[in-house]
């Protein structure tokens, strides 16, 4: 991944005034939430090229050293490289042409269809006219992303995740998020579990300032609709993933993220929306006292009408079981 300046690593001045805190992890329950047909996962797909590529990708990271990019240097990839313009204060970044082009947001930018007229008006001019691989291409101005997000989906492209990464046990078969150094090796006897499995407070890295919608938010929320923007279904499944994964989230953090999912995926999106409403609700002891759900509640929007529906399901459900 070529990167011509780096995204800061810390967001400064953010403050979390909520006491009350959230996980995000589900536990395992005889009756899990129900919600309508809108809201139910469908059938497996077949393997994406997005997938095959990210895939291929990881499998030629580990056949090398860390320290050497993981298709940089690869035969396979063009000299072309993508100059990337992010955000109001116009971050900049560079990519190949080959890794930006697997979603197809950035293949029809890099690609767009040619005219028909200028080409068949001088075709013997076609061959000297066509750039060349060692040419930079034009480059791309993307004014509505945020930098750090830009780079997470960047840093997935060239990687096949982001950090902090995925990481499976399979002594245990589950899931947990890598951890720095420092913070592991603070707490190695807090409890019996996995210090990446242990989580006292949240994640510095997880939430972030938008300031697009002026309030702090899941970053794997970003990511998610970042991807849905892209066309990116795998890292979709990731973030998403990696989102049920974090905990003690402050309440005012999970409604705020609600609201930003809300506003950033269509209405037939069916994975992220579902997850905040199961999580409200399994939570709905600490929500109905918070201050900060009676505010969001009293301004109203699409996502308490669904967790109205959602809520009345849940019940119907309950219900069903116990009879």
């Amino acid at each position: 991944m070529l990167s011509q300046q780096q995204q800061p690593q810390q967001q400064q001045g953010l403050h979390r005034p909520s006491p009350r805190i959230l996980s995000t992890k589900r536990l395992h329950s005889h009756h899990p939430d129900s919600f309508s047909s809108r809201y139910r996962a469908g059938k497996a797909k077949p393997r994406s090229r997005e997938q095959s590529v990210v895939a291929s990708r990881r499998l030629h990271r580990s056949r090398h050293t860390p320290d050497t990019p993981p298709d940089g240097s690869n035969s396979s990839l063009s000299h072309g490289v993508i100059t990337l313009t992010i955000g109001p204060t116009k971050r900049l970044f560079a990519a190949h042409k080959d890794i930006l082009c697997v979603s197809p947001y950035f293949a029809a930018l890099c690609n767009p269809p040619s005219n028909d007229s200028s080409s068949s008006s001088s075709p013997s001019s076609s061959p000297s006219s066509s750039p060349s691989p060692t040419k930079s291409m034009k480059p791309i101005d993307l004014p509505d992303e945020q930098p750090e997000i830009f780079s997470c989906v960047l840093e997935y492209l060239y990687r096949g995740d982001y950090y902090p990464r995925l990481r499976h046990d399979k002594s245990t078969n589950t899931w947990d998020l890598e951890t720095t150094p420092s913070s592991s090796s603070s707490t190695p006897n807090t409890r019996n579990h996995t210090t990446t499995n242990t989580k006292d407070t949240t994640d510095p890295s997880a939430i972030i300032f938008h300031p697009a919608v002026g309030a702090e938010i899941l970053r794997d929320t970003a990511v998610y609709c970042a991807a849905e923007k892209y066309s990116l279904e795998h890292l979709k499944r990731l973030s998403l993933k990696k989102q049920g994964l974090h905990s003690n989230i402050p309440c005012h953090i999970i409604l705020s993220s609600a609201r930003y999912a809300y506003m950033h995926t269509p209405d037939t999106e069916s994975k992220l929306r579902a997850h905040y409403l199961a999580l409200i609700i399994r939570s709905r002891g600490t929500f109905k006292r918070s201050g900060t759900m009676q505010m969001e509640m009293e301004r109203g929007g699409k996502l308490f009408f669904d967790l109205f529906v959602a809520m009345c399901n849940h019940m119907v459900s309950f219900k069903s079981a116990l009879s």
